[in-house]
């Protein structure tokens, strides 16, 4: 299976804003999220392997911290055009199968995933008070086939740390995953594409 790692973002950029839909018609922006001492924003499929994996971990790890601070949202961008796995409709069937406690958007015009330079499935960008991003990579080192035990410990130290003002640190393992799956002609500079 394509594996592709998380492009490198400089730590400290701040959280673009977004308008986006769930599958219930509701409206999402940045603003939402204010309140919260730390934001994790996630782009994730409901198809990839590397997803698919931590999904239920995913669920998990968010009702661990909802009461300690930390919002989570996640994000869709796969063309669903070209994979109907990926449309609203199934958005919406995810949070339901998995249990997410959380908004899980959809970015059909990937404009979102562009902005915050969104390369694969998953990928984790966590960003403090002030909406700086202090982490960007692995949810754990578990990845299909390798038998490691998901625990997103990786991520988890992270929120720890942020959510007790201290330092996370700049060694971060990059995410690994499927690529997002760009609308043709829609690529963004990052991605490989066939001369």
């Amino acid at each position: 299976m394509p594996k592709t790692q998380s492009n490198s973002i400089t730590l400290g950029m701040r959280a673009a804003d977004f308008v986006l839909p769930d599958a219930g018609g509701n409206l999402f922006t940045l603003a939402e999220f204010k309140d919260s001492p730390a934001l994790l924003v996630a782009f994730i499929s409901n198809r990839c392997p590397f997803v698919v994996l931590i999904s239920e971990a995913l669920a998990k790890f968010a009702r661990d911290y909802a009461g300690q601070g930390l919002a989570v949202v996640a994000i869709n961008s796969n063309d669903a055009e070209a994979f109907p796995e990926e449309t609203l409709e199934r958005v919406g069937a995810e949070v339901k199968t998995f249990g997410y406690g959380f908004p899980y958007l959809k970015d059909a015009s990937q404009s979102v995933a562009k902005a915050y330079g969104a390369a694969c499935t998953p990928d984790f960008f966590l960003y403090d008070r002030e909406r700086r991003l202090v982490y960007h990579g692995q949810f754990d080192d578990a990845r299909p086939g390798n038998g490691k035990d998901v625990t997103g410990a990786d991520l988890r130290a992270a929120v720890d740390a942020v959510l007790k003002g201290e330092d996370v640190g700049t060694t971060q393992v990059p995410s690994i995953g499927c690529n997002i799956k760009w609308t043709a002609g829609n690529e963004p500079s990052w991605f490989p594409t066939a001369a």
